[in-house]
């Protein structure tokens, strides 16, 4: 609920009682004795969905943007009135809907200086690079934790739809900055690290699972980036923290980011493209989804000659971003389909290599299987295979060959197969 506190000018004291009178809520006004050209002050207890559409009844009256109108969040209203106020809005509006005004001032509380801004992501990235090339995830997550990457995010969002042209500029400018600032960033801390030898200088950081994971992008990528931009609407709309909000959208940017400036600090054009895609395709889907969730959600510009503008900058916005994210997930396409071409040739690769084994040892087990890969950065295929069968004694027939051949019937292509005995314990 709000406490929403209006300086009436002189001669619109009348008006802004009767338009009060119009919304059915009750009001209190005090007279201003500070000699300045308001009359009064009026205090509106409100729900938080009502504070939008008394304002805009007042605006109609005649109290403009230039007359002092504070919003207060108010703890508790005590009053039965109140209470009968809160059943109406609530049939009426979005219960948790706040105003529109609380919204471009929620974003603007979001955005940082542009020092605090650049050294946040500074430290954010160095962080991250320390827990992709450690492979550690909870490093890694810490590094989200402090990201300022929802503000700017936020900003540009709220910017377009509510047409103020300077937060949606801030907001774009704060992005760009923090990509750029946040590879540079986790470029150079690779090159050092590398340098001195703080890990051995020929690791293949491809190898590490934590840089490997984000090398290849598939459409799952794009739910995490919409996620975290609708999370992120939602939660501005609402006047809820946005903390925990802040960390998803850093998931789908720091570390990708990071791997970027990995990719070129060890000379890795694989890495970087990869990654760069990556950051790219979130970053869009994540101004996508909270553009689209801002809209929807009803905000509009306070002038209605400008209703016309911000429907056109909305779509027009909306349309870039979608062409942009289109063109980009060819490659998520890509990675896709690999992605599921490989699964569905592993699973034939397992059966067969299964059914070789109980037709040579009725008592031996599949204990392990590997698949090795071409080094293709797409349309990877399998060039090898390393199987871990457990038998009960060492007196067996030699599998290989069998495995062989039943593989490569099933997956039509040629594999170099080694196995591995292990005796178990039948018991």
């Amino acid at each position: 609920m709000r406490l929403v506190q209006i300086t009436i000018p002189t001669g619109k004291r009348e008006t802004v009682t009767r338009a009060l009178d119009d919304e059915e809520v009750d009001y209190i006004v005090t007279d201003e004795t500070s000699g300045r050209e308001y009359a009064a002050v009026a205090y509106v207890p409100l729900p938080t969905n009502a504070v939008e559409p008394v304002l805009d009844t007042l605006r109609a009256a005649g109290i403009d943007e230039g007359t002092y109108t504070v919003v207060l969040d108010a703890q508790t209203v005590v009053s039965k009135d109140f209470e009968a106020l809160e059943e109406r809005f609530n049939e009426e509006e979005d219960t948790d809907r706040i105003a529109r005004e609380e919204l471009v001032t929620a974003a603007e509380d979001l955005l940082m200086s542009l020092p605090t801004y650049v050294v946040m992501t500074v430290v954010s990235a160095v962080i991250a690079t320390a827990g992709l090339l450690l492979n550690s995830p909870a490093v890694v997550v810490g590094s989200m934790v402090i990201a300022p990457l929802i503000g700017p995010a936020m900003a540009a969002s709220v910017g377009t739809v509510v047409v103020d042209n300077e937060l949606f500029a801030e907001g774009v400018k704060l992005q760009a900055i923090g990509v750029v600032v946040s590879v540079a960033a986790a470029a150079a801390f690779a090159w050092i690290v590398k340098t001195v030898h703080l890990i051995p200088p020929f690791t293949d950081v491809t190898a590490i699972p934590q840089v490997r994971s984000r090398l290849y992008p598939d459409f799952l990528s794009l739910v995490v980036a919409i996620g975290a931009g609708v999370a992120g609407a939602v939660s501005l709309t609402a006047g809820v923290s946005s903390a925990i909000v802040g960390v998803m959208i850093a998931v789908a940017l720091i570390p990708p980011a990071a791997t970027v400036g990995i990719g070129i600090a060890w000379g890795k054009p694989i890495v970087a493209f990869g990654s760069s895609v990556l950051v790219m395709v979130n970053l869009l889907s994540i101004n996508l989804a909270a553009l689209v969730v801002l809209r929807y959600s009803g905000y509009r510009p306070t002038n209605w000659f400008q209703l016309d503008e911000a429907r056109g900058a909305t779509l027009r916005r909306v349309g870039i971003l979608v062409v942009a994210i289109v063109l980009l997930s060819t490659f998520l396409g890509g990675v896709t389909y690999d992605s599921f071409r490989g699964a569905t040739t592993e699973e034939r690769i397992q059966k067969a290599t299964t059914d070789a084994i109980n037709a040579s040892v009725a008592d031996a087990e599949l204990i392990s299987l590997e698949v090795n890969r071409s080094s293709n950065f797409l349309l990877q295929h399998p060039v090898g295979i390393t199987v871990t069968v457990g038998v009960e004694d060492q007196d067996y027939p030699r599998m290989a060959g069998a495995i062989d051949r039943r593989v490569e019937r099933a997956i039509d292509r040629e594999v170099e197969t080694h196995v591995r005995y292990v005796v178990v314990d039948s018991a």
